[in-house]
C-alpha cells in the first residue's frame, strides 16, 4: 500500500482500524471485528441528545432528537443508512455520525437497522429501507415533508440512491436530497478506480466483489435498485451531494453517478476527497482532510433543511 501517499494522521487511522482485523475469518467473526473496530472509535454522546429504539414497520431504527425545540412546521429529518457492505454494521456502528448531525443539523436523525446478507439477501435490506421512509413520512410523526433528507455512506448511499429512484418510479414523495458518502452504485470492473486502486487501504477491488456477491446472492440479474448506475433514467430524482475517497476502488461509482445526475438535468455536487480512503468518516477529529469533508458534507445538509 506503499503507492497510497497517505497523510500521517490518516495512515495512523488507517493503522488503527485494521488493528481490529480478525483472524477468524467466518461471518461471525468478520461482524465481531467490525463491531469491536467500531467501538473503538466512538465519540462519547452528546449532552442532552435523546436517543430512542424502536420499530417501524417490523423494522428497527433508531431515533436521534437534539436538544432544541423544532419549528413550527415540525422537525427537519435525516434518515441515514449505514454502511458495512450490506453484511456488518447495524444501529451501534454509525452512531458517531448519527451523533453529529443529530447535533449539528439541529435535526431528528433516524438510522436503520435492515436486514443484512448473505442470510437476507437483495432485496431485503434495501426494502426495509423503503419501508421505514414510507412509514416516516405517513406519520404520526412530526417530521417538516421539505426538509426530510436521506443519507448513507457506502452500502447506505447504494441503499439510499436506491430508495430514491424507487420513490420517483412509484410516483410518492421524495427526500428534499440525497447524500452519498463513497457510495458503491454497481459500477463495472472497467472503471479505472478499480485497477488504481485495488489494493487501497480498507477496502480493495477484490473485497468489493466479496461484498457485492453477498449482497446479490439469488439475483443473477441485478436491477437498478440493486446497482443504482444500472439505472436507464437518472431524470427527476433530488438533489444530490456525492463525496468520493481518492484511494478507494469505489472512487469511480459515485464520479460516473455525479455525471449522470447532472446530464439527466439532476442538481449533483460531487466532492473529490483527496487522500481520503474508504470508512475515513470514523477519522472525524483526527485527520484534517476528513474534517473539511465533514464541513462541506454539513454546509449541504445544513443548506437543504
Amino acid at each position: 500500500m506503499a503507492h497510497y501517499p497517505l497523510s500521517a494522521s490518516m495512515a495512523d487511522f488507517v493503522a488503527k482500524t485494521m488493528s481490529f482485523t480478525s483472524d477468524d475469518s467466518s461471518l461471525a467473526g468478520l461482524r465481531r471485528g467490525y463491531d469491536e473496530m467500531c467501538r473503538a472509535f466512538k465519540p462519547p454522546m452528546p449532552g442532552g441528545l435523546e436517543i430512542v429504539d424502536f420499530q417501524l414497520s417490523g423494522v428497527p431504527v433508531r431515533s436521534y432528537r437534539p436538544p432544541v425545540k423544532p419549528a413550527a412546521s415540525g422537525w427537519p429529518c435525516v434518515l441515514y443508512l449505514h454502511g458495512g457492505g450490506w453484511v456488518v454494521g447495524g444501529l451501534d456502528s454509525h452512531d458517531f455520525i448519527c451523533f453529529e448531525l443529530a447535533m449539528t443539523l439541529g435535526a431528528m436523525v433516524v438510522a436503520v437497522d435492515y436486514r443484512l446478507a448473505p442470510e437476507h439477501p437483495y432485496p431485503a435490506g434495501f426494502e426495509d429501507c423503503l419501508s421505514v421512509w414510507r412509514a416516516l413520512r405517513s406519520g404520526p410523526f412530526w417530521f417538516d415533508p421539505q426538509k426530510m433528507l436521506v443519507a448513507g455512506d457506502s452500502a447506505g448511499g447504494n441503499l439510499a440512491a436506491a430508495l430514491c429512484q424507487a420513490l420517483r418510479d412509484a410516483g410518492e414523495s421524495m427526500p428534499a436530497a440525497q447524500v452519498l458518502v463513497y457510495p458503491g452504485l454497481g459500477g463495472n470492473e472497467r472503471l479505472a478506480s478499480r485497477s488504481d486502486c485495488a489494493d487501497a487501504p480498507l477496502l480493495g477491488s477484490t473485497d468489493v466483489d466479496d461484498y457485492h456477491a453477498l449482497y446479490l446472492r439469488g439475483s443473477p440479474e441485478p436491477d437498478a435498485y440493486a446497482m443504482p448506475l444500472l439505472a436507464t433514467d437518472f431524470s427527476g430524482l433530488p438533489p444530490a451531494w456525492i463525496a468520493v475517497a481518492q484511494f478507494d476502488p469505489l472512487r469511480d461509482d459515485g464520479v460516473r453517478y455525479a455525471e449522470q445526475l447532472a446530464a439527466a438535468g439532476t442538481d449533483a455536487s460531487l466532492y473529490y476527497g483527496e487522500g481520503l480512503v474508504h470508512g475515513c468518516l470514523r477519522a472525524r477529529g483526527q485527520v484534517a482532510e476528513v474534517d473539511r469533508l465533514y464541513e462541506n458534507l454539513l454546509r449541504f445538509m445544513a443548506d437543504k433543511l
